[in-house]
């Protein structure tokens, strides 16, 4: 990401480098707190809820192009169980590293005589602007990573009844007494045909109701 607006050292995902003087070598360790901002997971998945606390480790160390931020947030994340649709938390921890670049320093770490012509060379690189630099978007990226896809509720989860939804877990012995269709079908045609039956047989009762009429 190219340099661009300027950013507000109010945020609380911004943070200040001004302390490690540009010195190759220098450490800064940081703790700090946070308001989950908003969308911060999975989404309609799981995530982590807007505004919820999450608590940043951060180890700042000053290199030749720039700051290396190496990192752990940890959170408590929300969704839903993929197979029984039951509410879940589960405890969030992403580790993430990244190096934030110098705006006028090449991958060397020296000073550029011009600046670099090159976007597409920029594009995915984070930098450094007037010492601060913005962790929102490498946050985003580690907790994606650190949250499962496809969460559940409990590994052995049995999900829900395909026939009427009940959940499983709650009834390992639930189930529904199904009929083989190719049967269903025979004891389709064997109820029509005993229905045909009796229609033949109360036809020839009344048949011989007459007969024994026209014989009297």
């Amino acid at each position: 990401m190219a340099p661009n607006a300027r950013l507000d050292h109010r945020n609380p995902l911004v943070f200040d480098t001004h302390e490690l003087g540009r010195r190759p070598g220098a450490l800064q360790r940081l703790t700090r707190e946070i308001d989950a901002p908003k969308d911060l997971g999975i989404q309609g998945v799981i995530g982590v809820p807007e505004g919820a606390p999450v608590e940043l480790e951060l180890r700042l160390e000053s290199v030749m192009e720039g700051v290396l931020v190496t990192g752990t947030a940890r959170a408590q994340a929300k969704g839903e169980c993929v197979r029984c649709l039951e509410p879940l938390e589960l405890a969030l921890e992403a580790d993430f590293q990244e190096m934030f670049s110098y705006p006028d320093a090449d991958d060397r770490g020296r000073v550029k005589a011009e600046p670099a012509d090159d976007a597409e060379e920029d594009e995915d690189r984070l930098f450094i602007e007037d010492g601060l630099f913005d962790l929102e978007p490498v946050l985003r990226d580690a907790v994606v990573l650190a949250l499962p896809m496809q969460p559940v509720c409990q590994d052995d989860c049995l999900g829900l009844c395909s026939e009427c939804g009940a959940r499983l877990t709650d009834d390992p012995d639930h189930h529904h007494d199904a009929v083989d269709i190719r049967w269903a079908a025979l004891q389709g045609l064997a109820g029509s045909l005993g229905d045909g039956e009796k229609d033949e047989m109360s036809g020839a009762d009344a048949e011989a109701g007459v007969d024994e009429k026209q014989e009297k």
